[in-house]
């Protein structure tokens, strides 16, 4: 945990949990006491730690705008309230704690919703701070009047209208605290104007949730027992890692637990970075565009311990086919998911690092797995993921996903939007650090990777590189934000796989509806390279195999946005794949397989 985040406080203690924090935050109550509501707003994110907000003015918003003209925190200005919600959302992925975005009332508020929804859906920490017409005006249909905690209760952990100048800061802390505590997700506070304009005394105490908000630590004891006893009688034991074990920052107990006791590792699209995949005992990702090993590996496991995942269908395909031996143990902190979707015959209620303790303590001695072990290598013998490069044909994705891997660190920090290239960028990265993917899944938005890009540079180290790979059909949706990096002077290297296609849709209909593209192929395209100079980026292009290594070195050493526009073979299709709602195991390697 972060020295901000150590700052919010639990439901029974009332008190910082650093010290140096505590005092920190009675040095700025006597040095500045708080005069109007917006100031009170701004107080609490201080109070926490803020050191960056994303997002765009208007009229609603002024006041805590104003009140921001004097705080350290950092504002950036974005093109689109969208991508104040992406950036956020990415940078809280990156740091693991709460971003921060703004909005004015109406129109800012709804164009958050997006990046709300996607937080929501893959349990970001985030708080969005909205602006809301003057309460007196509320329900009059006035300008830009919205109903924002109506329209967004849906896809929100939690969302407050706040009506009192004198508690308005208080909600901001609540709502800061309520993102990052239990299992993380968006929180939303709605401010009228005549509340951040009205003026208070009143002083935001530290943050903390509600004294009616619990979370479970640790699992029950004897499920713990019941299962280290499954997993010690294994004879063909897995691990699942999902995007939780990173956002419980868990991966270290997780990687020592497998290491301890030699069990093949299969992880979520979410998962990637949480174990290590070099190690011999990765299988890496499974799901529809998952390895064909990791796939076969599900399939015929039985045993399962599942950490931090929600079972979604991209992961498993048909329910009733989805690893029909395995006895499963899901360790999740949010009761919910435990046999919502795959029955858990030991549920593990509780956070992902503590449970891990649990069970390594618990087990005490690892499963007899040797003919298993082997035969997980055979399958990655037997299922590579290979490519061919033939010369007369035109540039392969993944021929540029790796070269883009090779050039750059391990800690490089890997965005994308949503579409083919974000299945390569998951196929042909080599993952070995958590909170270094930063992508879209639950909601899969088109467009995530360019904002994105801009929230991690900024919660990123210095020393670490920062990568958008992009489709040129997603990148046409949010481009827009190259204009955020280069005014913020932020190193960040974009890579367009361009095809001229919506191409996951265009490989979806070449499959299963005979071939009609409609409304997925482009006749045309912007030169992105040429787009990028006009933004005042420097801009790239790459079309044939012997352009690729001096390219892509060239875009990451220069100091600024780059982009390379990357002309791919229109044709390359995503593979393996699981048709939707299909087995696992029956994977295809190409069309004729579908």
């Amino acid at each position: 945990m972060s020295e901000r985040a150590a700052s919010v406080t639990s439901p029974d203690d009332g008190e910082p949990h650093d010290e140096r924090e505590a005092h920190e935050y009675e040095e700025r109550a006597t040095a500045s006491p708080v005069t109007t509501g917006a100031e009170a707003v701004i107080r609490a994110l201080e109070n926490v730690g803020v050191e960056y907000a994303f997002g765009v003015q208007g009229g609603a918003i002024m006041p805590v705008y104003d009140a921001l003209y004097h705080s350290d925190i950092e504002h950036v200005t974005m093109a689109h309230e969208q991508g104040a919600s992406h950036a956020a959302d990415a940078y809280g992925i990156v740091a693991g704690e709460p971003g921060v975005c703004l909005a004015t009332s109406g129109p800012g508020a709804t164009n958050l919703v997006t990046g709300i929804a996607d937080a929501d859906m893959d349990s970001d920490p985030m708080i969005a701070l909205t602006g809301q017409v003057p309460t007196g005006m509320v329900g009059n249909d006035a300008f830009q009047e919205t109903d924002t905690t109506g329209v967004t209760k849906p896809v929100t952990k939690a969302n407050t209208f706040s009506s009192n100048p004198d508690t308005v800061g208080d909600d901001v802390g609540e709502a800061f605290a309520l993102a990052n505590t239990g299992r993380p997700g968006p929180t939303l506070v709605d401010l009228p104007k005549d509340v951040t304009l009205a003026e208070t005394d009143s002083q935001p105490g530290p943050a903390r949730v509600p004294d009616t908000y619990e979370v479970q630590e640790r699992a029950d004891d004897d499920v713990v027992r019941a299962a280290a006893r499954r997993i010690e009688a294994a004879e063909r034991p897995i691990m699942l890692l999902g995007g939780g074990v990173i956002k419980g920052d868990a991966h270290e107990e997780c990687r020592a637990f497998a290491i301890d006791h030699e069990i093949p590792v299969v992880t979520t699209m979410p998962g990637l970075g949480a174990f290590p995949e070099d190690h011999e005992l990765a299988m890496e990702m499974a799901g529809m565009h998952g390895t064909g090993y990791a796939n076969m590996a599900i399939t015929h496991c039985d045993t399962m311990v599942a950490v931090g995942t929600r079972f979604d269908d991209r992961l498993t395909g048909g329910i009733e086919t989805f690893a029909p031996d395995a006895e499963i143990i899901h360790v999740d902190i949010d009761p919910a998911e435990i046999s919502k979707n795959i029955h858990a015959e030991y549920p593990l209620v509780g956070d992902a690092a503590t449970v891990l303790e649990q069970l390594a303590e618990a087990v005490t001695e690892s499963p007899k797995a040797t003919k298993w072990r082997a035969q997980c290598q055979q399958w990655k013998s037997e299922y590579p993921m290979a490519y061919q490069t033939p010369e007369d044909e035109p540039l392969k994705p993944e021929f540029v996903v790796e070269a883009l891997d090779a050039a750059t660190s391990d800690r490089a920090i890997v965005t994308t939007g949503v579409g083919q290239h974000q299945m390569w960028a998951c196929q042909y990265w080599t993952f070995t650090e958590p909170r270094t993917w930063v992508s879209s899944h639950g909601l899969g938005t088109m467009g995530y990777g360019m904002p994105a890009a801009v929230g991690a540079r900024l919660a990123a180290d210095d020393d670490q590189e920062v990568i958008c790979i992009e489709g040129d059909g997603s990148f046409l949706m949010t481009l827009q934000e190259l204009a955020v990096a280069v005014r913020e002077h932020l190193d960040i290297t974009v890579v367009v796989l361009n095809n001229e296609y919506i191409g996951m849709v265009r490989q979806w209909q070449d499959a299963f509806f005979d071939g009609r593209h409609s409304a997925s192929e482009y006749h045309w395209c912007p030169e992105f390279d040429t787009l990028a100079e006009a933004f005042g980026a420097k801009g790239f292009r790459i079309d044939e195999y012997d352009e690729v290594a001096e390219t892509i070195e060239a875009a990451l050493a220069y100091d600024g946005p780059s982009v390379i526009d990357a002309h791919i073979d229109p044709r390359a299709n995503v593979y393996p794949m699981v048709p939707s709602g299909g087995d696992n195991g029956q994977f295809a390697l190409s069309e004729d397989q579908l």
